[in-house]
């Protein structure tokens, strides 16, 4: 199990592409944790408009009577990756995981894959 910190760490340092990384509340917006690549992302601006993006979609499956979970949202920029995944443990509900990617360096298919190691890994 890894603590938020080196949780989000490891994925910048694993996941080809990574130029931020965050772990966010999306009932407040905040977020718990985040780790910049340098490349200028504002992580904090991120973290909470991505949390309308979280709480749209819950509210959007919820008047359509849909049953799921979602199991992760992509949002394809021009030069980037977007991956928002909710985290479904009892202790990480309400919670969600941002990673953003260089499209030019990224594997989407890894870069997902690896997201969803690093919320099996992630001590909350």
């Amino acid at each position: 199990m890894a603590d938020v910190d080196s949780a989000l760490r490891h994925a910048m340092t694993t996941v080809d592409g990574a130029i931020g990384a965050a772990l966010v509340d999306y009932n407040s917006g905040m977020a718990l944790g985040t780790v910049d690549g340098g490349h200028g992302l504002d992580l904090s601006v991120a973290s909470a408009g991505n949390t309308d993006v979280v709480r749209a979609k819950m509210r959007t499956m919820e008047l359509l009577g849909l049953k799921d979970g979602i199991e992760d949202i992509l949002i394809s920029l021009t030069s980037q990756y977007h991956l928002i995944r909710p985290l479904t443990s009892r202790t990480g509900k309400g919670l969600f995981l941002y990673l953003a990617l260089d499209k030019g360096r990224a594997n989407l298919a890894m870069a997902r894959h690896q997201l969803a190691r690093l919320e099996a890994d992630l001590e909350v």
